[in-house]
C-alpha cells in the first residue's frame, strides 16, 4: 500500500505538515542502534579507561539533549514537547554496544524522529569519545523498534 508523501504539496514543493486539527494523544517511540568496535575498545569503556571520561554517561546526556533539539536538525520535523526520554546501553557481544532510546510525548505528532536522533547521537558520542584509540568503529543498525499512539495506532518491528 502506497501512502501519499505528506511533506510535498500538490506541486511537489516541500512543506511542513499541518497538524493543527489533530487531537493530542499520548505517543511513544523506541529506537535502536549499535556501535561495533574492537574488543579492546569495549573493554576500555567498561573499565572507564577512556581519557575523555565516562562514555555511557556522556552519550546518554548527549542523546537526551539531541532528542530535545530534533526539530532544529530535521527541517520538516515539528517541535514537540517531550515528556520523557530514556537511553539505555547494553553489551551482548564482546565488540558491540547496543543503544535503545524511548521517547514519550503528548501531542499531535509522534516522537519517532526524536527517538532515532537520540540513538544516533548517542552512537556518535561513543565514536567521538573513543576515536583516538579505535578508528574502525562502525555505527550500524539504526532503526525504529516500535511506536504507539496517534491516528495510525501502534506499530512494532
Amino acid at each position: 500500500m502506497r501512502e501519499e508523501l505528506s511533506h510535498l504539496d500538490q506541486n511537489g514543493n516541500v512543506r511542513m505538515v499541518d497538524v493543527t486539527s489533530k487531537q493530542d494523544t499520548e505517543r511513544t517511540a523506541v529506537a535502536f542502534g549499535k556501535v561495533k568496535m574492537m574488543k579492546e575498545t569495549l573493554k576500555a569503556i567498561l573499565e572507564e579507561k577512556i581519557a575523555k571520561g565516562n562514555v555511557f554517561t556522556t552519550a546518554k546526556v548527549s542523546a537526551i539533549m539531541a532528542a530535545k533539539k530534533t526539530s532544529d536538525l530535521i527541517p520538516m520535523c515539528h517541535n514537540i514537547n517531550l515528556t520523557h526520554i530514556d537511553v539505555n546501553f547494553s553489551v551482548k557481544e564482546e565488540d558491540c554496544i547496543e543503544i535503545t532510546s524511548t521517547v514519550k510525548c503528548i501531542g499531535k505528532t509522534g516522537a519517532e524522529m526524536e527517538a532515532l536522533v537520540a540513538v544516533t547521537v548517542a552512537a556518535l558520542t561513543i565514536y567521538d569519545m573513543c576515536k583516538a584509540i579505535d578508528k574502525t568503529m562502525e555505527i550500524t543498525n539504526v532503526y525504529l523498534l516500535e511506536k504507539a499512539g496517534g491516528k495510525s495506532g501502534d506499530w512494532k518491528r
